[in-house]
């Protein structure tokens, strides 16, 4: 199974589709979308590209391929533009290893206050817009950082790809950020 993981979309149509662009690259099974896809919230500049309903209907295209959980910019108003669920504060996934992949945003949980998670469960989120592939304790943290308004160090968007038992984030050139193996 490979799956696709994209956060912080925040209603940029050029950052959308060089997404969508990588995704369909990567001929990865599945696109997860781990939260603010359409609305840039009150706290970040207004997008190049600002487009929500250019989004939503490039989105809409690949409704069969996606696994969405909300943001905290994410809302009803934005989930009619939608044709995929993206209400759920959080979604899990059992892997073919037997570990759950807990998607998130990372509002509500992450990495210092998790859910109740077996040794080696992984816990996917986006929200800091900063990529993250490690251990840290029992779990597994992992944060594709922001195809939008990174903030990690050298500012490069990105995206995440679980590829067999590889969890990696790269940027938009294929280059990896973090990486890390599942067993």
């Amino acid at each position: 199974m490979k799956l696709f993981f994209a956060s912080d979309l925040h209603g940029s149509l050029p950052a959308t589709q060089r997404m969508i662009d990588a995704f369909t690259a990567s001929k990865a099974d599945h696109l997860i979308l781990l939260g603010d896809l359409i609305n840039f919230g009150p706290r970040n500049p207004i997008p190049e590209g600002h487009d929500p309903i250019a989004v939503a209907e490039l989105l809409n295209q690949y409704t069969e391929s996606i696994i969405a959980v909300r943001g905290n910019c994410d809302s009803e108003v934005d989930q009619m533009l939608l044709s995929f669920p993206i209400m759920s504060d959080y979604n899990i996934v059992l892997l073919p290893t037997g570990q759950k992949l807990f998607l998130t945003h990372g509002h509500i949980y992450n990495a210092d206050k998790r859910p109740l998670l077996k040794k080696g469960d992984i816990i996917a989120h986006g929200h800091t817009h900063i990529t993250v592939a490690e251990w840290q304790g029992e779990q597994i943290i992992f944060n594709p950082g922001s195809t939008t308004f990174p903030r990690n160090e050298g500012g490069k968007p990105s995206y995440g790809l679980l590829d067999g038992s590889c969890l990696s984030v790269l940027d938009f050139d294929r280059n990896v950020l973090n990486s890390i193996e599942l067993k």
